[in-house]
This record gives structure tokens, sequence and C-alpha cells, in this order.
């Protein structure tokens, strides 16, 4: 068993390795390509382009791992298959259990790593990559400017500082209305300009901004005399701030979304939004409460009387349910009607909090059965690819392409349609990210107890000679309606 092994394990060991630099390659060019827009032309330095391509392929790696997996194991079994040496395995007594049991170790192995992967440097990768990502952003001069706004500029090499307010800025046209700039970086000499509008643009490596003046008015202090300014009116002029967008500062957030946290983290914070939740929850029976003792006028001490009022209060069930109902103006209130409203009043808020605690619970908790069906998936595949590659021995490189596209497909939309069902709460989340699993696991039970059934052979499988034998009867239908048409 110790050569079955280790001959198992050296025929997936190169197809994987290759599989995962393709499939990583492929997938970290195509994510670096989707913000090389937004880093291009922005004057930062080598360290900071080169931070960005690391800290993305960790994310690549999350989804090309178990992909490679299932393309190895394709692979592997596909060309075992073809050379007849899965029919002399077991021609020499060798059952399938024993074919896979390697497999199976590779799977496990592959799957520990990956949820590991997953939980302690993937998260933190995101974190830092989202930082970095914001730290960029905020080096582009377009996002300073405001509309209504006071919009400080740092230009030059001085740094000195000006101050902008636009009450309209089109961003898509780069044009602002009733613009006004201040200058007051030589207390002796400060300058204020007044336009109608203007016109922004950027220098190439968009480190200057360039602000074309319409149909203005400058105002400058006199030095000898602050009483006295000098007045000028133009019809455009232009003002060049330099380096503006030049200066790169790093900062740090310790905010995480459910992508930049660890199992241990995803948990503690769901508990944490259940127990706010059931405090929401009790904060507002106890509201209803009061507000029926205040209807009523009274304690309630009659065992049968708190009873009625109980089940008043649970037939509301919470004050989220009725509220916006506030009865008709001017009417007499009722019990209800008095419950309703103060109820309302006390505890205004509640049903959006209460709505919004149950979302971040539930997202929670669909990352962590997310990180958990990923990692298991290596072993589905190793079940499915197996017996799959085994049962059409002669397909070759487009079996391997074909069938891991097709199953990673599938495999990849479940995932990301079972998020989406499974956060507005329409299943839950052990059924939204287990659910593919399950399906392709019991697909691969099922191909692999055919294991031992020869139903195919080095010429074609069971599935090829079906198509072969449909494909000859259509052949002959119309043969014969050749010749009697003849």
């Amino acid at each position: 068993m110790k050569i079955l092994t280790r001959h198992i394990v050296r025929a997936m060991l190169g197809p994987f390795v290759f599989a995962l630099s393709a499939l990583t390659g492929i997938l970290f060019l195509n994510a670096v390509a989707e913000e090389m827009e937004d880093l291009s032309g922005k004057g930062l330095e080598w360290q900071v382009i080169a931070e960005f391509m690391v800290l993305t392929l960790p994310h690549t790696l999350a989804l090309t791992l178990p992909m490679a997996v299932l393309v190895a194991v394709l692979h592997a079994f596909s060309e075992m298959t073809s050379a007849n040496e899965i029919t002399a395995m077991k021609a020499g007594g060798i059952s399938p259990g024993n074919i896979l049991r390697p497999l199976l170790g590779a799977g496990l192995l592959a799957a520990a790593t990956v949820y590991l992967f997953n939980d302690q440097i993937l998260p933190e990768a995101n974190h830092r990559l989202s930082n970095l990502l914001q730290d960029i952003n905020r080096k582009s001069p377009t996002l300073v400017l405001k509309e209504q706004a006071v919009n400080r500029l740092e230009a030059g090499e001085d740094r000195r500082v000006f101050h902008l307010v636009a009450r309209e800025i089109d961003n898509q046209a780069n044009t602002l209305r009733d613009v006004r700039v201040v200058d007051q970086n030589d207390p002796r000499r400060r300058t204020i300009t007044w336009a109608d509008s203007a016109w922004i643009t950027f220098s190439p490596n968009q480190t200057d901004l360039y602000m074309t003046l319409y149909d203005g008015v400058s105002l400058q202090t006199s030095g000898e005399d602050p009483a006295v300014f000098d007045r000028s009116e133009f019809a455009s002029q232009q003002i060049q701030f330099a380096g503006v967008g030049d200066e790169f500062e790093r900062g740090t957030s310790d905010l995480r979304n459910e992508r930049e946290l660890t199992v241990a983290d995803l948990r503690r914070r769901a508990r944490t939004e259940d127990e706010e939740r059931a405090e929401l929850v009790a904060d507002v029976r106890g509201v209803t409460v009061d507000a029926v003792h205040g209807a009523l006028g009274y304690e309630l001490e009659d065992s049968a009387m708190v009873a009625a009022m109980e089940r008043t209060v649970n037939s509301m069930r919470t004050a989220m349910d009725i509220f916006g109902q506030t009865g008709a103006e001017g009417s007499s209130l009722n019990v209800y009607d008095y419950v309703t409203l103060e109820a309302s009043r006390r505890t205004s808020g509640a049903s959006a909090g209460y709505n919004q605690r149950v979302l971040n619970a539930r997202e929670y908790r669909v990352e962590v059965h997310k990180k958990a069906a990923l990692a298991f998936a290596c072993i589905v595949f190793v079940i499915l690819g197996a017996p799959l590659a085994a049962r059409f021995p002669n397909g070759g490189l487009g079996l391997v392409i074909g069938a891991s596209t097709v199953i990673f497909s599938i495999y990849w939309m479940g995932l990301i349609g079972g998020e989406k069902l499974a956060e507005p709460g329409y299943v839950p989340p052990w059924v939204a990210m287990w659910g593919t699993n399950v399906v392709f696991l019991a697909l691969g039970v099922f191909l692999y107890r055919r294991m031992g059934r020869e139903t195919s052979t080095t010429r074609g499988g069971a599935f090829d000679e079906i198509l072969w034998k449909v494909g000859r009867l259509f052949r002959s239908r119309r043969a014969r309606a050749g010749e009697g048409a003849a």
C-alpha cells in the first residue's frame, strides 16, 4: 500500500502544482487588472504596488486551491485509467476503496490547509488590503472636493494652504459653480477670488490640479494698509495647485467586515448580536408592560389579571409589530391605542436596530460556514473527480478542462446564490453554504459505487458508447429515408 500511495500522490503532485500556478496566475492578473486603472497615474512608489499585489494573492489562492485539487484528481485518474493502471489494480485484488484511500488522505490534508489559510491568513490579508486601498483612494485629489464645504488644499513644495468653496460640483464634467478660492499664506497680502464657474483638470501623473476660473473677480489686500485692497476682474484665469495629489499617507483602521475576521471572531460577534437582540426585545417588552400598566391606571396584582396582561403583551409580540399605528386624530383612545402610542414613542428606532442585528448575525454565520464549506470542497472534489475520470478514460485534457470548469462554475454559483439567499433569511446559513457540497458529494458517492463495474474500456466510457449508439440509430434512419426517397 505504501507503493500505491506514493504512486498516486506522485501522479497528482505535478498536475496540482501546475494547475495551482496556472489558475492563480490567471485570476491574479485579472484581479490586478481591475484595480490597475485606479493605481496607475498616481505617482505611487513601487513598494506600494508590490504590497498591493502581495495582499491580493491570498484572496486568489483561497479560490484556486480547491480548483487545483479537482484538476489534479481528474488529470491523474484520467491518465491512470487510459494506461489501464486502474484495471490492473482491480485485477490484482485492490478494491476501489483502497485506491481512493490515498486520495482521501491528500484531500483531508488539503482541506485542513485551506481551512487554516481561510481562517488565519486570509482575514488579515483582506484587512490590510482594505486599508491600503483606502489610503490609495485618499491620494486622489478628486475625492477631496465637496460641495458647499471648505476644501483644504496643500500645494507646492512648501505646502501652501488654499481653501476652496463651491456651491455645485459636477464630477462627470469636472466643473464647479459659484467658486471661491482663499489664499492666506501671506498674512500681509491675502487674496480672495470669486468666479461664476470653473473647470478643473489634472496633470498626467494625477499630482497637479489645474483650475480655470471664468467670469470672476479677485481681491488682494495691500501690505501697507490692510484696509486697502486691489480689485481686478477677469474673463478667465488659471490657478495651479502643484502636488495636491502627491502625498501618500498611511492610515490604520480597526474596523473589520465579515471577510476580515477569523472564525472565532465571527462566532463571537454573532453571539454578541444575538445577545443585544435579546436585550432589545426584553427592553421593548418591558416598555410595553409599563404602557399596559399606565393604560389600566394601576398595578396588576391578581394572577388572572397578570396572565391576561401577559397575553395582551404576547399578542403584540414586540413594539416593532405595532409601529405606525397611531389611531384617528381627535378620537378617544382605548387601552390598545394608548399602549400602541406609548410603546411606539418610547421604543423609537428599535425595529431598525432589531433587524440590523438579525442581519449582522446571519452574515457572520454565513461567513463561518463558507470558510468550512470551501475547505471541505477539497474532499468532495476528490470523491467526485476520481470516479468521474475513471468512467471516461479517453477524456484526456478535454475532460479535465471541461469537467473542472463546469463543476467549479456550478459550485461557485451555488455558493454565491446561497449567500444571497441566506443573508435575507430565506434559507439557514448552513443550508446555503453546504447545499452544493452535499449535492456533489452524493454524485461522487454514486459514481464511486459504480467504479467496480467494468462498464468502460480504453476505447471509451459507457457514456461515450451510449452517445455512439444513439448517433448510429439516427444515421441508420437517415440512410433508410434517403433510400426510400431515391
